[in-house]
């Protein structure tokens, strides 16, 4: 065993027994690499890792041929420092050598390899290396040898190209960029462009935007959405619900169990990448309920529902809180770990489990042939005809037996590291979907998501831990996506409890925001003032897979200030926006949720405070009439009249009842409409 046995990180515990002795990232580490004048070798993966290549090849691939040979071992041991990163648990050295990969040579991935000085400044890189030539690729034995040859003779090239690569990345400050005309929050004709934009990248065929492989545009499809609240275009809407249809219906999704794989290797959605990671999940069972909400459609809710299921039952740990994934591997019967093995199905196996009759009707239903859709004639489910009537009874008994034929095949491995941000984002969803779709369950889970953060994750300076492990926080400090998931999660959570204290702990994270992650121009950083030093403080306002934290923390702040009337809170988000408007109609794919921020922050946000007694049926009535409005990025206040309710959420102040009844009052920058008793005027007040 090396020194990551005693790590938390299911990915680093994974390498814990190979002969390299690796370290974990840290100073330790560092100062061994310059006591023995050698360099770094930094290897960046995470737990699910499992990337599809031409060459057939994963991300741990490279583990087995190349950090479990003993041989291979030794020479990395004798010549360099090894360290490995989890990238879940650092996003930040992940960010900055992943820059520095992708400038170097136009292409990122992992697992991730750089070569560092002792000082941390890279000089060499690449993703997987083969164990012997191949492809065009050097065999990471070749790789290591020619390294440590530069490093012993060529010292001074090396340091060159080490300080020109420090350089280049230090000039590469985006906020520094911008014009002052870019430095606006957007207008209209700012979020026209990017739609337009977005029409032009959408696929009109398969849904979702560009080509292989095709991943869920969660955060595109939220800007979407409001957008077609605000403006009523008929085009918006319909790129959601040919994109959500065409997921829902493909291979990437779940069939029997619910829940959405990562991604899709086809332009089709046919053929996944099977892991399953809780923030793909979050953000989509959110857009499916948002788009229940302003359709009406059983699809949406269905999926809606089903992913929030899936969640609950596959990702929550006993603690309460939610893991990141499930691997895409699981063992294939002969010992093997093999990619896809739990889900997929040939003919053969339907018979097996539903007999002849129902199994040819499964096959039909779920597009199972004997040719296969995957590898070696197996098949990924899917629902591949939209139209004729179903028997439903039967389709319910099918897929139940399958269920339970699948349960006892070897499950795929769950990383059970919980990461702040990414439960953030499934407590925002969970709430949302438990209250449009009277599932009080669905919102205890998200109540117990957010004790376990307050619990476990913050400090006692409301500082936050990035990961926790068995109820434990690990040693990584957040970094601004947690604080700004985490606060979005939470004031959802107060939206639909009424319960104020998450708005102020929401808060607290948002201070922590203003003070430690904000620059003086209004740009925000990915790590604390007060964070570990790397060779650049990354700071990177496009989506990922998640929404960027620089854009997340944009609409925390707006809904804070909404709901507390900070105009500190809504400068800081309005300067936040600002690289929306520079990137929007650039890129609008990849700043997705800063458009969607910069549509809730056109509209106002709408500000609605619902005033009655708790038990009142009417008061109910008028909060889930505030809940189900479609105005983009409207915030709910919930609470009976009095200065108690007002202190947590003020929104809530001087708002009494009306005659004695339950009223809600609909207000843009705290001014405030004529109150309403009537859920349905409200409800109408809400689509205007």
């Amino acid at each position: 065993m090396n020194r990551l046995a005693y790590s938390q990180s299911p990915y680093l515990l994974q390498h814990a027994s190979n002969p390299v002795d690796w370290w974990p990232w840290g100073e330790e580490a560092i100062t061994e690499a310059k006591r023995r004048d050698v360099p770094i070798l930094l290897s960046v993966g995470y737990a699910s890792c499992h990337l599809r290549l031409p060459t057939n090849h994963w991300c741990h691939v490279m583990a087995h041929e190349s950090f479990e040979d003993p041989a291979l071992a030794a020479l990395l041991n004798e010549h360099f420092v090894a360290v490995k990163v989890d990238r879940e648990e650092r996003p930040d050295v992940d960010a900055v050598y992943m820059e520095a990969v992708q400038a170097a040579t136009g292409q990122g991935g992992w697992p991730m390899t750089v070569f560092l000085t002792p000082d941390t400044e890279p000089f060499y890189f690449g993703t997987y290396f083969p164990p012997e030539p191949r492809h065009g690729m050097p065999s990471f034995r070749q790789v290591l040898e020619g390294v440590r040859g530069a490093w012993a003779d060529r010292r001074d090239e090396v340091s060159e190209v080490a300080g020109r690569i420090v350089a280049d990345l230090a000039g590469r400050s985006l906020a520094e960029s911008l014009s002052e005309g870019e430095r606006r929050p957007p207008g209209p004709e700012d979020l026209a462009t990017a739609l337009m934009g977005l029409t032009r990248e959408f696929d009109a065929v398969h849904g979702g935007f560009g080509g292989a492989p095709k991943f869920p545009p969660s955060m595109a499809l939220e800007f979407l959405l409001r957008h077609h609240a605000r403006t009523g275009s008929a085009g918006a809407l319909e790129m959601v619900e040919a994109t959500c249809a065409a997921m829902a219906r493909g291979g990437i999704y779940d069939q029997l169990g619910g829940g959405f794989a990562r991604y899709a290797v086809d332009r089709e959605w046919v053929v996944p990448h099977f892991e399953k990671m809780l923030y793909d999940n979050a953000l989509l069972c959110r857009i499916y309920a948002h788009l229940w909400r302003a359709t009406g459609s059983d699809l949406a809710r269905r999926i809606a529902l089903e992913t929030a299921d899936f969640m609950v039952r596959e990702l929550r740990t006993d603690q309460g809180g939610f893991a990141s994934a499930l691997d895409a591997d699981s063992d294939d019967g002969t010992g093997r770990h093999t990619e896809g093995t739990y889900y997929v199905w040939t003919p053969e196996q339907l018979r097996t489990v539903l007999g002849e009759e129902d199994a040819a009707f499964a096959a039909t239903y779920f597009g199972v042939t004997e040719e296969g859709t995957f590898e070696e004639g197996a098949s990924v489910l899917q629902l591949p005809d939209a139209g004729g009537l179903v028997d439903a009874q039967r389709v319910a008994s099918v897929r139940e037996r399958l269920l339970a034929a699948r349960a006892e095949r070897p499950r795929p491995g769950r990383d059970d590291k919980v990461v702040a941000s990414w439960n953030g984002l499934a407590i925002a969803a969970l709430a949302e979907t438990g209250a449009y779709f009277d599932r009080p369950d669905l919102v205890q889970a998200a109540t117990d998501a957010a004790d376990l953060l307050v619990r476990v994750h913050m400090d006692w300076q409301a500082r936050l831990h990035r990961t926790s492990k068995d109820g434990t926080a690990g040693g990584n400090a957040g970094v601004l996506e947690d604080y700004a998931d985490v606060a979005e999660g939470f004031l959802a959570l107060a939206s639909v409890t009424g319960e104020g204290v998450w708005v102020e702990f929401a808060g607290f994270f948002l201070d922590t925001v203003l003070v430690q992650f904000t620059a003086p121009d209004g740009s925000l950083y990915d790590t604390a003032a007060d964070a570990e030093r790397l060779i650049r403080r990354p700071q990177d306002p496009t989506d990922g897979a998640t929404p960027s934290g620089w854009t997340a923390a944009a609409g925390a702040l707006l809904s804070y200030a909404a709901l507390t009337g900070s105009a500190l809170h809504r400068d800081a988000a309005e300067r936040a926006l600002g690289i929306v408007t520079a990137l929007g109609g650039r890129a609008p794919r990849f700043i997705g949720w800063g458009l969607a921020v910069a549509e809730a922050a056109l509209d106002g946000p709408r500000e609605i405070a619902v005033v009655g007694p708790a038990d009142d049926p009417a008061t109910r009535a008028l909060h889930r009439a505030a809940l189900l409005g479609t105005a983009p990025g409207a915030v709910v206040a919930l609470g009976a009249p009095g200065a108690d309710a007002a202190a947590e959420v003020p929104l809530l102040m001087a708002r009494p009842l009306v005659d004695g009844a339950p009223a809600a009052y609909v207000c843009r920058h705290f001014t405030c409409e004529r109150p309403t008793t009537d859920p349905e005027e409200l409800a109408e007040r809400l689509r205007n």
